[in-house]
């Protein structure tokens, strides 16, 4: 290959190249999730959990080096307490997590410690053949414990001997 034409690739396709690894995908991503209240303040899902309409959540992405905020989306829960965010962009190498942002239920509106935010991956570069992306169930938990938690968390106790 001749230098003039190994110049031409480097100074007219690569950028090309790179300019296009920015743009929309073919295919968007679906960011898919539940948001619950936790009842019975275990700290986890139980029987007793009820699912959040009109709940906000965010996906964010950040660049893996230097941490800046590079990508954001906000989308609200339906009736089931259920979102979905529609990604149009591939984050390849890029850290993104969907994340509780509101709660409309005032008796129920603090995020829970490691229930607030979960990873997802973004990229069509891993194997997944689908472009639905399940996110584990982030939630909020009640001010006061409702009545007969303790029955339902006795429940979970005797499962675990």
């Amino acid at each position: 290959m001749s230098r003039t034409a190994l110049l031409f690739a480097l100074s007219v396709i690569l950028p090309a190249l790179m300019v296009s690894a920015g743009r929309p995908t073919r295919n968007p991503f679906i960011v898919k999730g539940k948001v619950y209240c936790d009842t019975c303040r275990a700290g986890f899902e139980t029987s007793a959990t009820t699912y959040i309409p009109g709940a906000k959540v965010r996906v964010e992405c950040k660049d893996r080096k230097s941490m800046q905020l590079v990508y954001s989306k906000e989308g609200t829960t339906d009736s089931t307490g259920t979102y979905s965010i529609l990604v149009t962009e591939d984050h390849e190498d890029q850290l993104c997590d969907a994340m509780l942002v509101s709660s409309p239920q005032h008796g129920c509106a603090t995020a829970s410690p490691g229930r607030d935010r979960a990873r997802v991956i973004l990229t069509g570069y891993n194997g997944m053949a689908s472009n639905n992306r399940f996110v584990n169930a982030m939630g909020f938990t009640k001010e006061r414990a409702l009545s007969g938690c303790a029955e339902v968390l006795k429940q979970y106790q005797e499962d675990d001997e």
